[in-house]
């Protein structure tokens, strides 16, 4: 059904203002950002041929970049800069909604959250840490270095810099890997190892490094044979 058929009510931006953004499908909400201007097709078949792109799964669809949505018949660059600002607000909302530490991170799988929407839906490697106080709780969150498809460096120096200038007890260091595998290389295994010796050198503490996907993580500390036991202790409950 091309748009302009729809009645009115069915129309997604007047459907949105009626009863609210939430009512509406990923395809309508789609549909709403890409409604003015297309050319060449409708709004309503051009959102689901970007869903059907990306497997119905957003976390793919807002890590293609401009040049990749600009593909489908009926987005052009202006389509895909609004679509990508979109996705990077929603990203930078979840990031503000995981700054807020209520309570102290003592798993695996709270640190992975608290981090996650920054990382998930990246097309490139990105390095970031947390930094911790005694009792565990989240002094920050820091990105350290952005990488390629496959790789990102480690700057130990600015971790190190960082940790004593907060004043932090302990670390956690974080890379993603845009690939659906996160099981560690053998460069993740040296980096762990290459950290840890450094924090202990200011007797400091690498509580873990985690491996972001999309919907999965690894941990060095509950899985990994680099871990040892003062690296794994706080995060034993996962």
């Amino acid at each position: 059904m091309k748009m302009m058929d729809m009645c009115l009510d069915e129309r997604p931006r007047e459907k949105m203002a009626r009863l609210g953004a939430r009512y509406l499908s990923t395809g309508e909400l789609l549909a709403v950002l890409l409604r003015t201007g297309v050319v060449g097709a409708n709004a309503a078949e051009v959102a689901q041929e970007l869903l059907s792109m990306s497997g119905g799964r957003l976390c793919r669809l807002c890590s293609m970049s401009m040049e990749r949505l600009q593909q489908v018949n009926g987005v052009g660059p202006g389509k895909a800069a609004i679509l990508a600002a979109a996705f990077e607000l929603g990203r930078r909302w979840l990031a503000e909604e995981s700054d807020v530490a209520k309570v102290p991170v003592r798993t695996a799988e709270m640190a992975y959250k608290a981090i996650a929407p920054r990382l998930r839906g990246l097309d490139h490697e990105e390095f970031w840490v947390m930094l911790l106080n005694r009792a565990n709780y989240v002094i920050a969150i820091e990105h350290i270095t952005t990488g390629n498809l496959s790789s990102t460096s480690l700057d130990i120096p600015r971790i190190l810099k960082m940790t004593l200038d907060r004043n932090a007890t302990a670390v956690i260091m974080f890379h993603n890997h845009p690939s659906e595998s996160v099981v560690p290389g053998q460069n993740d295994i040296d980096a762990t190892i290459a950290m840890r010796k450094a924090l202990e050198s200011i007797e400091k503490q690498l509580l873990d490094h985690i491996v972001v996907g999309d919907s999965c993580f690894y941990s060095f500390a509950l899985e990994s044979e680099v871990s040892t036991k003062s690296c794994g202790a706080l995060l034993s409950e996962c």
